[in-house]
């Protein structure tokens, strides 16, 4: 899933990875809603947000929206870093270190945060962590699927299937059709993991609270010992 890349991967490849980490950025997005009051998984509302408290001139609040988009940017910044340096190495261990780092944030905030607003230090302090892992993500995503995949927002995703639905009109050729609605395909499950795990985020922050986060960390688990537990399996069949 994350190992495959360049011309090796294959459609399955990134509707897999699109699949998992769609879902973490589902639960994540809604728990920073839910116990911050804030976006968690993007930057696009806090550019309003830092005009907003600009114009009122409540600058300590404008420059936190500031620094969340910025934190955002740094966990892109790691995470291509990280790729980059490792893959000299070994490309197909580049993801490792990135992932882990995000399980890691996801798994300290759900311990040793509780619940607060962006108004606190506490909440703060939460956002910043946050956001920084779903830079971190969405660079991984993005790096790794060749630009295909992107889980952390839905703006882009909507836009390129409208694109997309309004081709299928005009591109008749069979091999043009099939990438095209391969694409609409992908795009459609991670619009819809996307969504259902927000739904059940929310349902289960209700009861864990900010331990939500705690099935973000496990699903991200899984995906980093995907390919591992997959040849194991086709191994112990073959054995069979």
């Amino acid at each position: 899933m994350f190992r495959h890349q360049g011309k090796s991967r294959t459609f399955i490849h990134n509707l897999r990875l699109a699949t998992l980490l769609s879902l973490v950025a589902g639960i994540v997005n809604i728990t920073g809603v839910l116990a911050l009051h804030t976006l968690t998984t993007n930057v696009t509302g806090h550019f309003a947000f830092f005009a907003e408290e600009f114009i009122k001139k409540d600058y300590t609040t404008a420059i936190t929206f500031l620094l969340f988009t910025l934190c955002f940017l740094l966990g892109s910044f790691l995470a291509n870093t990280v790729v980059e340096i490792v893959s000299i190495r070994n490309s197909r261990l580049a993801h490792v270190l990135p992932i882990a780092i995000e399980i890691i944030i996801l798994t300290y905030v759900g311990v040793f945060f509780n619940n607060a607003t962006i108004f606190s230090l506490n909440g703060k302090v939460q956002a910043f962590l946050l956001l920084f892992s779903m830079g971190i993500q969405n660079s991984l995503v993005t790096k790794v699927s060749d630009s295909t995949v992107r889980t952390t927002h839905l703006t882009g995703l909507f836009t390129d299937l409208g694109i997309e639905l309004s081709q299928l009109f005009f591109y008749r050729k069979p091999e043009q059709q099939k990438k095209l609605k391969n694409n609409i395909y992908l795009r459609f499950f991670i619009i819809s993991f996307f969504f259902i795990d927000c739904v059940l985020g929310g349902i289960v922050f209700t009861y864990l609270k900010i331990q939500t986060l705690f099935i973000a960390s496990i699903i991200l688990l899984v995906a980093l010992f995907y390919d591992y537990i997959r040849l194991q399996f086709f191994v112990i069949k073959r054995k069979v």
